[in-house]
């Protein structure tokens, strides 16, 4: 007599780009930090900056309030966020770390893109209204470097996205090491830009590095440096965050 066997059922994986959409999805739930706030904090700014100036009645030039500021503040604590808390909730759900890690860089990119056009519409308003009729920027900050819209624009995208490169480095560092790895690193960061700056002083460089920034065409060091720094940012995350343990 025999008995017969049937072999176990296996459940098929989901698709890649499904699950990167998944994990895209996870990261709009905290919609709030990702949007909602950074708005939220812009208008109020605008409106208290708006305020003052037009009681000040400001006819010297413009004024820079540097409120904008804030938007890079709120997209550094969202991808802080996303590495050291929803990460170890997406390996939860059987995400990979290749999956969670290109679904947040996509997620980068698009907010970067997003926000610099939005930021860039908004310049270009207050250029237009003279500094909305009370001489005040503050959404003009590239307009101080140079009158081309186009490196403007990248301006804005490349520092955005270079914001969010080092929050998602900073959480894969934690991610791996903890606090003394964050701890050892920034520790190693501020040591390397202090030797640096007493190399550059001992060999009396500061002129000649002033001389090339001056110089160099404005979309070098205000769009395509940011960009390279972010590009080595993301590439350092990745090689951080595949080993790491939640």
């Amino acid at each position: 007599m025999s008995i017969a066997t049937t072999a176990p059922r296996t459940v098929p994986k989901a698709p890649t780009r499904s699950r990167i959409g998944s994990v895209l999805q996870l990261h709009t739930v905290a919609w709030p930090l990702l949007i909602a706030w950074p708005v939220g904090i812009l208008l109020i700014s605008f409106l208290i900056s708006f305020t003052i100036y037009a009681i000040v009645r400001n006819d010297e030039g413009e004024g820079f309030t540097g409120s904008v500021f804030s938007v890079y503040g709120f997209v550094l604590a969202f991808y802080l966020q996303s590495m050291t808390q929803t990460f170890p909730f997406a390996l939860g759900l059987s995400v990979t770390r290749r999956e969670f890690f290109t679904a947040t860089t996509i997620m980068a990119l698009a907010q970067s893109a997003i926000f610099a056009i939005a930021l860039q519409l908004l310049s270009v308003v207050e250029s237009a209204t003279n500094g909305w009729g009370v001489h005040m920027r503050m959404f003009g900050i590239a307009r101080y470097f140079t009158d081309s819209a186009a490196v403007q624009l990248l301006a804005l995208f490349a520092t955005l996205l270079l914001t969010s490169s080092i929050a998602m480095l900073t959480g894969a560092i934690y991610q791996r090491w903890r606090t003394t790895g964050l701890l050892a690193s920034l520790t190693g960061l501020f040591g390397a830009l202090g030797l640096s700056a007493i190399v550059i002083t001992w060999a009396n460089w500061w002129p000649a590095i002033g001389s090339w920034f001056a110089d160099t065409s404005r979309v070098v060091p205000m769009a395509l440096l940011p960009l390279a720094l972010a590009i080595a940012c993301i590439a350092g995350a990745w090689v951080t965050l595949r080993r790491a343990t939640p």
